[in-house]
């Protein structure tokens, strides 16, 4: 797992002459340099990707974090007024699915066309981490909840100063899903995307990478970076983000995926 790791990350720092000597590949820099770095980074498409990137992620997981906690919590309440009708039909898109070319349409009838908001709401809610959450919060004492009411809790209120504060493990493992999820996406994108200013960065780098399109930067030095090490430069920028972000949610991780998933 780590040799193509490092190869990649070898291969990006790398200076032109050691690149051109490996046939596009390093296994171990000589001289590391940070020009491909600098390079891709002093603006242009690669930049500008990685603030959709970063906006579609932000925002993506905010607000699906929002709308899969509230269903799951309606789901959970045993009291919910047809509420075993909308759980089979959160089931049903889990079998169901109604295909690329209606998505595409249902997209373009509202609008969503070359707007980042068509990476984002089509995917807000995902069933698997609905039913997930609603495990977990089907898990949370009764008790709990009974004694907020008695003392004239609402249930928006239950949900925000009780539910909520105990869930912490769930939102951090179906966040980290979800955060994946916004930060790969990239069929999507090439779908309803057409305006290059507005491709994520998974878009620009199958752009560079598949389609071995050159990479247009400014020189960051006396000699331009080679190809190959701006192409792993934009990988490796690329992977960056999920894994500083996942050290910080696996204390979480675990048990919010077995707690949700487990009921004993």
């Amino acid at each position: 797992m780590l040799g193509p790791f490092v190869m990649v990350v070898s291969t990006s720092l790398a200076d032109p002459a050691q690149v051109g000597r490996g046939g596009g590949l390093v296994l171990w820099p000589e001289r590391p340099t940070f020009d491909a770095y600098r390079s891709i980074l002093a603006g242009g498409q690669v930049t500008t990707a990685l603030g959709v990137s970063a906006f579609v992620t932000i925002v993506g997981t905010l607000l699906a974090l929002a709308v899969t906690s509230t269903l799951a919590y309606a789901l959970s309440r045993t009291h919910l007024l047809f509420g075993r009708v909308i759980l089979l039909g959160v089931l049903a898109t889990m079998l169901f699915s109604a295909g690329m070319i209606p998505m595409y349409l249902t997209v373009k009838q509202f609008g969503l066309l070359n707007s980042l908001w068509a990476l984002i709401i089509p995917v807000t809610v995902s069933a698997f981490n609905v039913i997930v959450m609603r495990a977990f919060f089907g898990s949370i004492p009764a008790e709990l909840t009974e004694a907020a009411l008695i003392d004239g809790a609402g249930e928006f209120g239950i949900f925000w100063a009780i539910v909520l504060p105990l869930s912490k493990p769930i939102l951090a493992a179906i966040g980290l899903f979800y955060a994946v999820n916004f930060w790969n996406t990239f069929f999507s994108a090439m779908l309803y995307i057409d305006d290059q200013k507005k491709w994520p960065i998974q878009l620009v780098l199958r752009q560079y990478l598949i389609n071995n399109s050159q990479v247009g930067v400014t020189d960051a030095g006396t000699v331009p970076p080679s190809q190959p090490a701006l192409q792993m430069a934009i990988l490796v920028l690329s992977l960056i983000p999920i894994a500083c972000v996942y050290p910080f949610l696996q204390k979480h991780f675990t048990k919010g995926v077995l707690t949700g998933a487990v009921k004993g």
